[in-house]
């Protein structure tokens, strides 16, 4: 099975994450647009490499658990001062700046040397899965959200101790993405999630607050287009569509999975969904033309009124939009159907593995992390959005009324299922929602076309 790691792939077209260098000049991308695509790459699951496959055979024989199967965790003794060394992976922008944040947790450890290696997103998937088959893990890794189902199988993952970590400090939708098969195998570091952003200045010229229901939001798009944008709404519907895909049917109160925890994915909410999406492209309110260069530009210029996108887009409009752009977009929740207004959570997780050679220094440094201060401070360093939902509460967060629109959000944004193939899936549910949008399958076909694959193709577990 080949990895999800082509270059296609990682850049993937010029949209609202995954910005290419045309869109910006032939100069390198800024720090933010390389932090949108090590987001990309983050949001999806590598398949099941030859070396996972491997450590899968290999981890059993070694003692090192129930590859996923519940576990009972191991405490850590908080008492014992934490010396010696720790080594640590991150990746992207993360990667470049932990290291220097790193050294707050050794001045507090007098005797404790952290190690962060850096590593890129396109090729930290396989470098894990390597020190997994050849037990040379690291300490403490980051990876993306969607891994963990994949690596708890491998059985290499130090179950979380419930001694040290408290699982109600989180976003309940962010743990969902540590736990496994009743067992939690790591903590939610950082989160996003998505919401609207639009352009307030030509809302207010059309007369038009934020859309709070499905309904409200196309009124919302024509708006929009009455005042100057050509298309009221930049929908994804190529790499990563998925993730505007699922909060429509989770909106309706739908979900991807039953209670036996297989895929329902040939259902009405999934396919009333698909139909949502196709009818903007249908309607004229948004345009299946993908030029590279065109996205954020076309926003900026307000050929385009609205979009849906994650935090880091805040740094992106302020920093590239010209002078007073800034006051130009705003952001709303993610509007509501007839269960709510959810929406897709994403961002990062940490693990400790097995084979740590300082397994209480690897926790204790997780736990630091994650402490509620640590979040606000990692915030104002590098922008992550902090998974503890204490941390919230700081001025830090609080100084931007932006940035608190995604807090809210995150208290009902929910993430897929922690399962191994989900990568496989995604990819699916992408190739039938370009279909429909372009006219070559009906929203019944595609619902019918992802349930059989998924069939196929199963949970992975």
């Amino acid at each position: 099975m080949t990895a999800y790691r082509t270059t296609a792939h990682r850049t993937a077209r010029t949209t609202r994450e995954t910005h290419t260098t045309a869109a910006y000049g032939a100069a390198a991308p800024p720090a933010h647009v390389r932090r949108a695509r090590a987001r990309a790459a983050a949001r999806g699951t590598r398949a099941l490499t030859g070396l996972l496959a491997a450590a899968l055979i290999v981890l059993p024989g070694c003692g090192r658990g129930t590859g996923g199967a519940a576990e009972k965790p191991k405490d850590v003794n908080t008492a014992a001062p934490v010396t010696g060394t720790l080594a640590v992976w991150a990746m992207g922008s993360e990667g470049e700046a932990l290291a220097t944040f790193a050294k707050r947790f050794e001045a507090a450890n007098p005797g404790l040397k952290v190690t962060v290696t850096p590593i890129g997103w396109d090729v930290a998937h396989d470098k894990i899965t390597a020190s997994i088959a050849g037990r040379a893990t690291p300490d403490v890794s980051m990876i993306g959200s969607t891994w963990m189902g994949e690596l708890a199988k491998t059985g290499a993952v130090d179950p979380t101790p419930g001694n040290l970590i408290d699982e109600s400090a989180f976003f309940p939708s962010a743990w969902d993405t540590v736990e496994v098969n009743g067992t939690a195998w790591g903590v939610p570091w950082y989160v996003e999630t998505r919401v609207l952003y639009y352009r307030k200045d030509l809302a207010a010229k059309a007369g038009l607050t934020p859309p709070a229901t499905w309904e409200q939001t196309k009124a919302f798009a024509k708006g929009l287009q009455k005042a100057g944008a050509t298309q009221g709404m930049n929908l994804n519907y190529t790499v990563g569509s998925w993730q505007e895909i699922l909060p429509l049917v989770w909106q309706q109160g739908g979900s991807i999975t039953g209670p036996d925890g297989t895929w329902t994915f040939d259902t009405p909410e999934m396919v009333k969904a698909l139909a949502q999406q196709q009818s903007y492209f249908k309607e004229g309110l948004a345009s299946s033309e993908v030029d590279p260069a065109s996205f954020p530009a076309s926003f900026f210029k307000g050929k385009v009124g609205a979009y849906f996108s994650g935090p880091w887009m805040i740094a992106a409009m302020e920093k590239d939009g010209g002078p007073g752009f800034a006051g130009k977009f705003d952001v709303a929740p993610y509007p509501k159907g007839s269960a709510g207004g959810t929406s897709f959570i994403g961002g990062s997780d940490l693990v400790v593995f097995k084979d740590a050679k300082n397994r209480d220094a690897a926790w204790k440094f997780v736990q630091w992390l994650t402490d509620p201060a640590t979040q606000a401070a990692w915030f104002e360093a590098v922008k992550d959005l902090p998974a503890v939902q204490a941390a919230w509460q700081r001025p830090e967060l609080k100084a931007d009324k932006r940035v608190a629109v995604f807090g809210e959000q995150l208290k009902d944004a929910k993430s897929p299922p922690p399962f191994p193939s989900w990568d496989q899936i995604s990819k699916v549910i992408d190739q039938e929602v370009e279909k429909v949008v372009l006219g070559r399958s009906t929203p019944q076909e595609a619902a019918k076309a992802i349930q059989s694959q998924a069939d196929a193709v199963g949970t992975g577990l």
